[in-house]
C-alpha cells in the first residue's frame, strides 16, 4: 500500500514559512504543523526571495508574486500568438505576391 502525497495550498505554505521567519525554529514549526522540516525549508527560501522582490521560478507563495507569474504567462502566450500571426501574414502576402505575377 502506497502512502498518498499530501498537497498544501500556497496560503498554507506562506503561513507556515512566516512562522519560521517570525522566529520559530524549524523543529517547533514542523512538529506543530505535522510536517517534515525539509518541506518548511523549501517553502522559506522562495518566500524570502519574494519578499526581496525576486519572482520565483517555482510556484509563488505571495498573492502579488502569483499575480506577476500569471501576467508573465499571459504575456508569453500573447507574444507567441503575435509571432504566429506575423508568420501567417507573411506567408499569405507571399502567396498573394506569387499569384499577382
Amino acid at each position: 500500500m502506497t502512502k498518498q502525497r499530501r498537497t498544501f495550498t500556497p496560503e498554507f505554505k506562506r503561513e507556515a514559512a512566516c512562522l519560521l521567519l517570525e522566529g520559530y525554529s524549524h523543529t517547533e514549526a514542523a512538529r506543530s504543523l505535522g510536517l517534515v522540516e525539509s518541506a518548511l525549508r523549501r517553502w522559506v527560501n522562495p518566500l524570502q526571495q519574494e519578499r526581496g522582490g525576486v519572482t520565483p521560478i517555482s510556484k509563488a507563495l505571495t498573492p502579488e508574486q502569483q499575480k506577476i507569474q500569471k501576467l508573465e504567462a499571459r504575456i508569453n502566450r500573447l507574444e507567441r500568438e503575435k509571432s504566429i500571426l506575423k508568420k501567417a501574414t507573411a506567408l499569405l502576402m507571399a502567396e498573394e505576391h506569387e499569384r499577382s505575377r
